[in-house]
């Protein structure tokens, strides 16, 4: 089967400013491939984040363009040599699958969600901003009926982000809202421990990341010693190697793992992440990254066929209606459920 292989770079453009502990995002950068037989299209969206991404660099159409000639001419994807790039990756996986659909971006995978029978569990996500931004957003998630909240915190006063919290608890049970945290890196290792002790009074669910990726020693410490679990997810980025996921997690001993394909390895190495965390009694989830709707969607089926179809852990997949010029998907928020309309 002769394949062909097209890159369109597009940009869009968040509704509002994306605040995270790295900077604000008011745009962004993604590559479509859409790759062709002659006859059927599939479409895949690299999105890679600047600071962030492994694979981001000056260069990134360049080398996305050589990975798409070599899938040109062997009609396979190098999967070994795309290790290091796991947006890329993620892209091209997602555009041979819907290659072989019927339609484009419908059915990657026959699980219940694809074929629109049920819904996936998701947290609702306050992003970061000011004290009164955050508390107006926190206050749009809990009336919208989400279940599981998730606070981005790191970007402002620490008391404030407690109060934040404790507001949450004031009107909700942790029975009837479960909160999950963010940091983001954002704490001092020599500071951490003490503010996990105190939002630990809070019934929190998990947080994310507390101190910056690469101390594997002190993040280990802190997993040991913490009253909250933890949930790695910077950590995870650029370690690559199926080896060397397992080393970290029996190094780090965390509670979970927070996956992003276009971060952590695309699907093939998002499964190896799963695999291995399975191993040693570690839980996970999966959430987007910032992708737009074609990212999403494919992310969304992913996730399907890792965890089945009676997904009880909600995940991260409601980042879809942050752009104002995304690409229309047959994707729907209800309630605190994402659905795919087919």
């Amino acid at each position: 089967m002769e394949l062909k292989v097209t890159i369109t770079e597009r940009v869009l453009h968040f509704k509002r400013p994306a605040m995270t502990s790295r900077g604000v995002y008011t745009e962004r950068r993604s590559w479509f491939v859409t790759v062709s037989d002659g006859e059927r299209c599939g479409v895949g969206e690299c999105a890679p984040l600047p600071d962030l991404s492994c694979d981001a660099r000056p260069n990134y159409g360049e080398v996305l363009r050589g990975f798409c000639d070599r899938l040109e001419q062997t009609g396979e994807i190098p999967y070994e040599a795309m290790r290091d790039f796991p947006s890329m990756l993620f892209g091209l996986e997602t555009a041979v699958l819907s290659l072989e659909c019927s339609t484009p971006h419908s059915t990657l995978y026959n699980t219940a969600f694809s074929r629109g029978e049920v819904g996936i569990p998701i947290n609702g996500l306050v992003w970061m901003g000011n004290y009164d931004e955050m508390l107006q957003r926190m206050e749009e998630k809990l009336e919208q009926g989400f279940g599981c909240v998730k606070l981005k915190i790191g970007a402002i006063d620490f008391d404030q982000e407690l109060e934040l919290v404790r507001r949450i608890r004031d009107r909700f049970s942790f029975h009837e809202v479960e909160l999950r945290l963010d940091a983001n890196g954002a704490f001092p290792f020599d500071e951490a421990l003490y503010k996990l002790e105190l939002l630990s009074q809070y019934n929190i669910h998990s947080i994310e990341q507390p101190i910056r990726q690469g101390q594997w020693a002190f993040m280990a410490k802190l997993c040991r010693e913490s009253p909250l679990p933890i949930a790695l997810d910077e950590e995870l980025i650029g370690v690559n190697d199926r080896e060397m996921k397992s080393h970290l997690l029996t190094v780090i001993k965390p509670a979970y793992i927070v996956l992003k394909p276009s971060l952590h390895g695309g699907m093939a190495g998002c499964r190896e992440w799963i695999a291995a965390a399975r191993e040693q009694g570690v839980g996970s989830w999966i959430t987007s990254a910032l992708e737009s709707n074609v990212g999403l969607n494919a992310i969304a089926q992913f996730c399907s066929s890792v965890y089945g179809d009676d997904i009880r852990i909600p995940q991260g997949l409601g980042t879809g209606q942050l752009f104002t010029d995304n690409i229309p998907m047959p994707l729907e928020i209800r309630g605190d459920r994402l659905w795919l309309k087919t």
